[in-house]
């Protein structure tokens, strides 16, 4: 089976041997025109697409995708959400507690919808059906293999008051416009087809390109969102480069022009009482804050420049350069919810989780529909890891994520991490499993390869698979070849299954002089297995068995202590003895995992104390 599709080079760094991705992708060109009626809460827009087919196949027919029709009484959003709430889950129900029925009762000026009003190919009109969130054209002529196409359609939204990330009118925060999803967004075809997933309330997938969007709107009002803003000496607004007279032209209206190069979407918010700050940080990176005074802390809100200065080159180091020139902390929306460029927030306290989510859901940009756990694991691992720099924190900093897989495989609700985002049964199972689950899959990889090579498997894996949509299998690979350790075994176990790990101390003896100390494995989940032992005197030693589907060893992580290495443990084993060459009597303390990485779901028998008379 082949794992990755790419070239073997070698560098002369760490001598290891990188794929370099060779696959194909799709490429779109949005040009937009946007007038907005704030009176009505409607906008017109016109929109070409070209789009390049730079896959073997031809198409015939292609997908779009219409997220604000889910906000609408009986769709299938508002289905799903109220069949949550007659799910109990703990002492509650399994609503997601910003949507609950809050669509059923949406009245018709207050629902979102996109209406198609024509659409061409080529100069030539198509056929095409409305599925509620996809649209389905059937294409007059289809689409060659490495040919250019362009499509030109007029479309027509209303803004649905707010409810799930986008939205009019938000209660909590006052914004006025949170604008995501808001626009006809062409669905991504790659190696697996098409991918026209309804919008019920997960996440997204789109096909990398440029967006050149141009939004008319009444003069007052103040935008933040997506992409460069081209004529900022004609807005203002805090936009334009100091010592600029800003002109702006006659009229009620005003038209922002923005550009967005090589991004998968598109999202801007807008209100009249945006305030808008700017800061730079590193050598040429400009961060946007936009917030309302009057709904929000001015301290709280200004602090996350303060924040985001200090600890971007902590975050440029570990986790690899930002690949735009500008990045926007927006208020609105209905939490926190990333976009390519900039994020909508309902509060401060999230901003440096979706600031992180543009190098993994804005830069790598995995199918979030299949692989939610790559973004929101990735991410949640990675803002720890900020946050704990910002914080001066050290040690064990993953405890809550931990926590909180232990509680969901204790649950009996959990569902494997390669489930379909939308099919998880409840969102308590989807949250967990994509959040803590995938977090603790990156802290415990360090704890089976070592958090040095894991460190150097996050920069190559960015810095190799940016801009190209990575999978599952793609991570894997990479880390393979970064680590010399096989890793198969990982994802089938911790992605693919339920499976949960518990290791034991089974028994011990002394014999000859030297005491003999039994592990068991009670778990289904085999993993390689380090044991410290204190003795009374206060020396340490480590002890440490590889498991026999690595293939492979991790280096020593800490050199002032004594490490015995053993033949690997057979995963079909359930037991196995290490041999220390010191007295029973002499042993105070001997634990499995003392760093607490391993995700053992019983950590009460991974600890003998011996305790003398």
């Amino acid at each position: 089976m082949i794992k990755a599709i790419g070239v073997l080079v070698f560098t002369a760094l760490c001598g290891v041997a990188v794929a370099q991705p060779d696959r194909w992708q799709q490429k779109v060109k949005y040009t937009m025109d946007i007038d907005v009626n704030v009176e009505t809460n409607r906008f017109t827009g016109k929109q070409k697409l070209e789009y390049w087919n730079n896959s073997p196949d031809t198409l015939k027919r292609v997908f779009y995708h219409l997220y604000w029709n889910a906000f609408q009484p009986g769709s299938m959003m508002d289905n799903r959400s109220r069949r949550q709430g007659t799910i109990a889950v703990g002492r509650g129900v399994d609503w997601d507690a910003r949507v609950k029925d809050r669509i059923a009762n949406l009245k018709p000026d207050e629902i979102g919808y996109q209406k198609i009003i024509s659409l061409t190919m080529n100069g030539v009109a198509q056929q095409y059906a409305m599925h509620e969130t996809i649209l389905e054209v059937t294409l007059s002529k289809p689409i060659l293999p490495k040919t250019k196409v362009v499509f030109d359609m007029n479309f027509e939204a209303q803004v649905p008051l707010q409810i799930r990330r986008s939205g009019r009118d938000n209660p909590g925060t006052g914004v006025r416009y949170s604008m995501s999803q808001w626009y006809p967004k062409l669905s991504e075809y790659d190696y697996d087809g098409w991918h026209p997933n309804p919008y019920v309330g997960r996440e997204f997938y789109g096909v990398w390109g440029d967006f050149d969007v141009n939004i008319t709107i009444d003069k007052n009002y103040i935008l933040g969102g997506t992409g460069y803003l081209q004529n900022a000496a004609q807005i203002g607004y805090g936009y334009e480069k100091e010592g600029t007279k800003v002109v702006q032209p006659a009229g009620k209206k005003l038209t922002w022009k923005f550009n967005a190069p090589n991004v998968h979407d598109f999202m801007w918010a807008a209100d009249p009482d945006f305030k808008h700050l700017t800061r730079k940080v590193g050598d040429d990176i400009t961060l946007h804050l936009l917030y309302r005074p009057q709904t929000g802390n001015p301290a709280t809100w200004e602090k996350i420049l303060d924040d985001a200065e200090k600890v971007y080159p902590f975050i440029t180091k570990t986790f690899g350069a930002y690949s735009y020139k500008q990045y926007s902390f927006i208020h609105g929306g209905d939490g926190g919810m990333e976009y390519p460029m900039a994020t909508l927030l309902a509060s401060p306290g999230a901003w440096l989780h979706e600031w992180m989510h543009n190098w993994y859901q804005g830069v790598l940009a995995t199918d979030e529909a299949q692989y939610p756990w790559m973004d929101e694991g990735f991410t949640s691992y990675a803002d720890t890891r900020a946050a704990a720099f910002l914080s001066g924190k050290t040690g064990f900093i993953y405890k809550s994520d931990y926590d909180g897989y232990f509680s969901l495989a204790k649950s009996g609700l959990e569902e494997p991490l390669m489930t379909h985002a939308d099919h998880y049964n409840t969102n308590r199972a989807y949250s967990s499993a994509s959040y803590s689950k995938g977090a603790v899959f990156l802290e415990q990889l360090g704890y089976i390869v070592g958090a040095d090579v894991r460190d150097k498997i996050l920069l190559a894996y960015y810095n190799t698979w940016k801009f190209k949509h990575p999978n599952v299998n793609d991570f894997i690979r990479l880390s393979e070849m970064q680590s010399g350790i096989e890793l198969d075994w990982y994802k089938d176990y911790w992605v693919n299954s339920t499976k949960k790990i518990d290791y034991a101390f089974d028994s011990l003896w002394e014999e000859g002089g030297k005491t003999n100390i039994r592990l068991r494995r009670d778990g289904l989940m085999p993993m390689p297995i380090d044991v410290e032992v204190t003795y009374a005197d206060g020396a340490k030693e480590l002890h440490y068995i590889p498991l026999d589907l690595m293939y492979g060893q991790k280096p020593n992580e800490d050199a002032a202590i004594k490490r015995k290495v053993y033949p690997a443990w057979k995963w079909t084993n359930g037991t196995y003895t290490i041999q220390l060459d010191r007295r029973l009597i002499d042993i105070a303390v001997a634990e499995i995992d003392p760093s607490q990485r391993m995700a053992d779901v019983e950590r009460k028998n991974n600890k003998l104390e011996l305790k003398r008379p």
